[in-house]
């Protein structure tokens, strides 16, 4: 069965697929939202796809269509019209209470080859749930993951709804890093070498630990561990230029954070942080600087609670090349870092007005940024208007 309606800007299209079951769409011909200024002139903020829950990650395909994850625990494609597949078939069942449910979602060094996508979800068990890592198969084209392989899971397993992580990328050697939260009541375990509860792990593609891990042969820490001390990392990108991963991380009631990363460093949680106590307002630890400790480079206070992050190297907005972006959920923005160097000059705050948490931002490979609008349920795009039109 297909039913369309056709109006001025878009058509609905109603099918049933092979499966049986319902796959509907909105198709959008780039709908215009909002025209704004920036620092890169004039632009407009398009609607690329609408009708996802609670998006949650965007990676790009080779063929310029988009995989986007949900965190109620669905993974569709988008095509660049904005057609949206039912859900892909092979998912592994996700703790979809709170902040958990399926998280991030990248594509594997080696996809051409191997079609081998990888992800992270908060995974159920018995007790509670833990941050876990998965590969597998995707097939495009009859909408479902085979080989699903889970890589990681946190060893930890509490009851609670918040701070997962988590976010996945691909270092240029082909290991791929993974950021755990610290399950919010558990915070001082992020300082502990023996608990995967606020950490940055490194593991092979196939899930083995790296032999030049930080911790590999030291008694009383686990292996996977590449930095400690965080709390709820949910921005990760490699520097275009240096390889290195930068982070972005929740602080509470302030301290929110852009990091650098550096193999075997502790960044503090939570004994140095600039954040305060929800409740009391009071202190948390020691205060917000420590010689062993590494410092951030770049802290919000309010917090604007971080999420996704890219650095920005396309050709679509000159003067913003080599920025860094991350969205806002609290703050409802996205956010433009300028950088000399690893030092922030300049921040820029954009979509201040569009009343929308911004999940994720990614570079698409048309040079133009893409933003998961989590309010709204849209992937939106930003555009240069030519000669300021």
């Amino acid at each position: 069965m297909v039913s369309t309606w056709l109006g001025e800007r878009r058509f609905l299209v109603v099918a049933v697929t092979m499966m049986g079951s319902v796959y509907a769409s909105a198709a959008i011909a780039a709908t215009e939202i909002v025209r704004i200024e920036s620092a890169a002139g004039p632009l407009k903020v398009v609607a690329v796809a609408e009708g996802l829950e609670t998006p949650w990650a965007l990676a790009f395909l080779p063929d310029g269509r988009m995989l986007v994850s949900e965190r109620a625990g669905r993974l569709r494609i988008v095509s660049p019209d904005g057609v949206l597949s039912a859900p892909l078939a092979g998912v592994p069942d996700v703790h979809a209470e709170g902040q958990g449910g399926l998280l991030d979602v990248v594509l594997g060094p080696e996809f051409d080859h191997d079609r081998r996508i990888y992800f992270s979800f908060a995974q159920p068990t018995g007790r509670g749930a833990r941050t876990a890592v998965a590969s597998a198969v995707l097939d495009a084209e009859r909408l479902q993951l085979t080989d699903v392989r889970v890589l990681f899971a946190q060893r930890e397993d509490p009851p609670g709804r918040h701070h997962f992580g988590s976010r996945l990328a691909f270092a240029r050697d082909g290991t791929l890093y993974a950021t755990l939260g610290d399950r919010f009541g558990h915070r001082d375990d992020a300082q502990r070498p023996d608990s995967h509860l606020g950490k940055i792990i490194r593991i092979h593609a196939d899930g083995r630990v790296p032999a030049d891990n930080p911790f590999v042969g030291q008694e009383g820490a686990y292996p996977e561990i590449w930095s400690w001390g965080h709390r709820n990392v949910q921005g990760a990108a490699l520097h275009p230029l240096t390889g290195v991963l930068w982070t972005h991380e929740h602080g509470p009631q302030g301290g929110d954070e852009v990091n650098r990363g550096v193999a075997g460093a502790n960044y503090g949680w939570p004994v140095i942080t600039n954040g305060r106590e929800y409740v009391t307002g009071g202190r948390i630890g020691e205060g917000t600087e420590r010689a062993d400790v590494v410092p951030p480079v770049h802290q919000w206070t309010p917090s604007i609670a971080p999420s996704g992050m890219a650095f920005y190297d396309g050709e679509a907005f000159p003067v913003w090349r080599g920025s860094l972006f991350a969205g806002a959920l609290r703050g409802q923005m996205l956010v433009r870092l300028e950088l000399d160097g690893e030092r922030v000059v300049r921040e820029e705050r954009l979509l201040t007005g569009l009343g929308s948490r911004i999940r994720d931002v990614r570079q698409g490979p048309d040079g133009l940024l893409y933003l998961l609008d989590e309010s709204h349920g849209r992937i939106l795009r930003l555009e240069p208007l030519p000669d300021g039109r």
